[in-house]
């Protein structure tokens, strides 16, 4: 039976990864530079083709049967943390997914960036990457869209660029959102606050009664087990996490204060399943969650894309 397949580029955790499989596709590889990420890839899913190593030094060339070319390139050059140096900044990758896009020819593109990206200062460059993929054969377009309205307990605006082969072009549509409201951070959190039996877990439930600011794993430059900038951390002071580091397991019956986040609550707050688990020690853990696209975002995108690929099941596994 043929199967609509996938190639991952800057893969992490495999968030985007997790979302595209339970969408339909099938790995035929997926490329990360991070030791730690690629042991978290193989940890969970011992079968995927996990190559650790450099994009820039990757060949697509032996993958021209592919359906799908994925990834969430490095955000730095598009983020205002990053000071936006877009084209300027040695992270910038699109160069090099474009490069793979044309050594493999595949069906689709799908590639997930911060909001900055959609910014006024980066018209020239986006215009320019639409240009190059045009004449490739593409139609493309970039999309902005919250992770809060496709399920997860999280304010997580998120810019998602789509190409698409122009013959199934026609095909394609972007997901909708979700009728129904993600749930708090208490009601998310509730049964992993309460894992040590700690006795003021119904009052905190209460407090945290909204949806989670947006994670920030930061890099390998900056960047800790902490919750993210100051206006961050007053965010979660609001709903009774202190957001200046994160905790090995849930507190104690007697404690009292506000408790910070393990990394498990972090996770489930990104939209991993409780399965996942994660290589590396508590900093390494959480950058790989921070950094994640949320499972169910990409699987909401992946799974428009598979739609529309699926009008031509000419793609086989290799």
């Amino acid at each position: 039976m043929s199967k609509l397949t996938s190639l991952e580029i800057c893969a992490g955790a495999g968030g985007q990864a997790l979302g595209l499989e339970l969408a339909g596709f099938e790995h035929l590889a997926l490329v990360e530079i991070e030791k730690n990420a690629c042991s978290t890839l193989r940890i969970n899913r011992p079968g995927w083709n996990v190559i650790e190593g450099d994009l820039r030094q990757f060949s697509a060339s032996s993958f021209k049967r592919v359906g799908l070319l994925a990834g969430g390139i490095p955000c730095p050059p598009f983020s205002k943390a990053g000071n936006q140096l877009g084209d300027r900044d040695e992270r910038d990758l699109f160069p090099d997914a474009i490069r793979l896009v044309d050594e493999c020819r595949p069906q689709a593109l799908m590639i997930e960036n911060v909001r900055g990206l959609l910014d006024a200062v980066f018209d020239d460059y986006r215009n320019k990457v639409e240009k190059q993929l045009k004449k490739l054969g593409y139609v493309p377009g970039w999309r902005l869209f919250n992770a809060c309205n496709f399920g997860v307990s999280q304010l997580r605006p998120r810019v998602i660029f789509v190409g698409i082969r122009k013959d199934v072009a026609d095909k394609y549509a972007w997901p909708v959102s979700l009728d129904t409201e993600p749930l708090t951070v208490g009601e998310l959190l509730h049964d992993l606050m309460k894992a040590n039996g700690w006795r003021g877990v119904d009052r905190w439930r209460e407090q945290a009664n909204s949806i989670a600011p947006t994670l920030v794993g930061g890099s390998n430059k900056h960047g800790g087990p902490d919750l993210g900038p100051t206006r961050a951390k007053r965010a979660w002071a609001s709903l009774g996490v202190d957001g200046h580091g994160l905790w090995d397991e849930a507190p104690s019956c007697d404690f009292v204060g506000m408790p910070r986040l393990t990394t498990r609550m972090t996770a489930r707050i990104q939209g991993f399943p409780d399965e996942w688990q994660f290589s590396g020690r508590k900093t390494a853990t959480y950058r790989q969650i921070g950094n994640a696209f949320p499972p169910p975002v990409a699987k909401a995108v992946a799974r428009q894309i598979f739609a529309a690929l699926s009008t031509k099941r000419i793609f086989k596994v290799a």
